[in-house]
């Protein structure tokens, strides 16, 4: 048996021998991959509920419901602007005695967007039925990337980590086009205070579940290092509930890339996005997929979106064509950047400026591995308890991991999310032959920075017997944090605004150049649309 097998053998045979009977025939029921739309019907009936239709012209399109997006939705429906946000995926619900979403251990279609095939960190090929699940994994030459499909985007399906850069690194990436002191000041607490961020407490940091967190902390400190606490999204209380049995285990069992069904993470769906419904002047359109954007000619100049509308099931309901006055891009990187592109290539947005598409990269992500110090058991709590930050080479730092998709055990792992501060970047080009948009991201791309956070890791990484080290030292084929095609003060204004076009804006991770400075984007991505849209309608364009 070759090392990947074994790994996977022994992820199984430690996961069998803490199931029940009764509870591998349910599994084996409920997660062999096969064509299964009817039985997601009964398991999540609201996502299969009839999808309300868009007014042909509204005053203001959202285009994507992650953070940016989200975030613009509010403050413009605050402002008194009728908004209508645009989703392809499908607005889940949270239930804490429901298995809504997929578990990261048995992956189905719930967790994928239309895709037959995943290989996750573990590098173990899972067959998934197609459906419109939460996670959209792009696959280009050399790199897959990640990204939400459902209300709420990437606030679904991260870790919840949220942390403010340091200044020094923030400058780096934004080479004064932003201001850091604005951002330390006002927006980067306010979008902390909406989004309730605070550092794992002890008595859940001291519990069975984060037995790998203590371990990681342990193995750093005696490299030399003082892990700090980091800030993350999680609703506490409900984690509490899932230690003491007052809801199904979810975050406490590794499960997070593929939503958490009991709400335990604080996603936007819990906050921006209610409340900017509950100002009565947002509403949200599940299963409204946005193919391509353009603008009327003559005196109206109204921008039109074009639509399909999607069941859950890839079925096409509908295509229409909306006009808006003002349109805001928050497709993420990927998305957004596609859109533009396209748009440029095509004529539908002719004056887009030379910088669209460039400026893409991955936020230097790295997935580590390495054995475990000590064989205390304990269930992969997913939040991340700490960081540590090495700047003995180019800046990394490594954050405590869960190990997805392989138990909701310890099986003698642990990992970490290495982010590396990295200039390396890539580009999106349009093929006429069949209309889409490809990344052209360099041979060996990430060599570098693999490399680095390899380096980093190996400091802490002790002489101890595990299941899968060195299967899965280290790992950077994905990002999970795309970043740039469309470069604040390059491709827009220094708020956003897209260039050439009056009423068109960037409010997302496209607008990042290519890295937030060794730590998860969310929160830049967040503090900065705060600042644009404050800026946007206080000037009135």
């Amino acid at each position: 048996m070759d090392r990947r097998g074994f790994v996977k053998g022994a992820a199984l045979a430690a996961m069998l021998s803490f199931a029940s009977e009764s509870t591998l025939a349910a599994w084996a029921d409920e997660y062999s991959p096969s064509p299964r739309s009817p039985i997601y019907r009964t398991l999540v009936p609201e996502i299969f509920a009839p999808l309300p239709d868009p007014a042909d012209h509204l005053p203001a399109i959202v285009i994507g419901s992650g953070f940016g997006a989200s975030i613009t939705a509010l403050r413009l429906a605050q402002s008194g602007i009728q908004v209508a946000v645009l989703e392809r995926g499908s607005r889940w619900p949270n239930d804490p005695w429901r298995n809504i979403f997929a578990v990261d251990t048995l992956p189905d279609g719930r967790g994928f967007w239309h895709r037959t095939t995943f290989t996750g960190v573990n590098r173990i090929p899972a067959q998934i039925d197609p459906f419109g699940g939460v996670l959209d994994v792009s696959s280009y030459p050399g790199l897959d990337v990640w990204r939400g499909a459902c209300v709420g985007g990437g606030s679904v399906v991260f870790t919840g980590v949220m942390i403010e850069p340091e200044q020094r690194f923030f400058d780096y990436v934004f080479q004064g086009v932003v201001d850091y002191r604005e951002m330390h000041h006002v927006y980067y607490p306010k979008a902390r205070n909406m989004l309730r961020l605070s550092p794992i407490p002890n008595d859940i940091y001291n519990s069975v579940a984060f037995a790998h967190s203590r371990g990681w902390d342990e193995q750093f400190r005696a490299a030399g290092y003082t892990p700090q606490r980091t800030d993350g999204s999680w609703n506490w209380d409900v984690i509490r509930d899932e230690l003491t049995g007052r809801s199904l285990p979810s975050a406490t069992i590794g499960c997070s890339n593929l939503g958490n069904s009991n709400g335990a993470k604080f996603d936007l769906n819990q906050n921006y996005l209610r409340y900017a419904e509950d100002t009565g002047c947002a509403r949200i359109f599940p299963g409204h997929r946005v193919d391509a954007i353009g603008k009327e000619a003559g005196a109206s100049g109204r921008y039109t979106v074009a639509v399909t509308k999607l069941a859950p099931t890839g079925e096409v309901l509908g295509i229409r064509t909306l006009t808006c006055d003002k349109l805001f891009l928050g497709a993420g990187s990927v998305g957004t950047a596609e859109l533009l592109v396209r748009a440029r290539a095509t004529g539908a947005l002719p004056n887009l400026n030379e910088h669209i598409g460039e400026g893409w990269g991955s936020n230097g992500d790295v997935a580590l591995a390495r054995p475990a110090s000590s064989f205390e058991i304990g269930t992969q709590g997913t939040p991340s308890a700490s960081r540590i930050l090495d700047e003995a080479g180019a800046p990394v730092s490594l954050e405590n991991w869960f190990v997805p998709g392989t138990t909701p055990f310890d099986i003698g792992i642990v990992a970490s999310l290495g982010i590396v501060l990295d200039d390396t970047r890539g580009r999106f080009v349009y093929n006429p032959t069949d209309g889409s948009v490809e990344l052209q991201w360099p041979p060996d791309g990430a060599a570098g920075y693999l490399a680095r956070a390899r380096e980093v890791n190996n400091k802490a990484t002790c002489d101890c017997p595990s299941l899968a080290q060195p299967a899965l030292e280290a790992d950077a084929s994905f990002t999970s944090h795309p970043l740039g095609g469309a470069v604040i003060g390059r491709a827009t204004d220094q708020y956003g605004r897209v260039r050439g076009y009056r009423g068109l804006y960037v409010m997302d991770g496209a607008a990042v150049p290519g890295s937030t400075g060794t730590v998860n984007p969310s929160l830049t991505i967040s503090a900065l649309a705060e600042r644009n849209i404050d800026e946007i309608i206080r000037s009135g364009e």
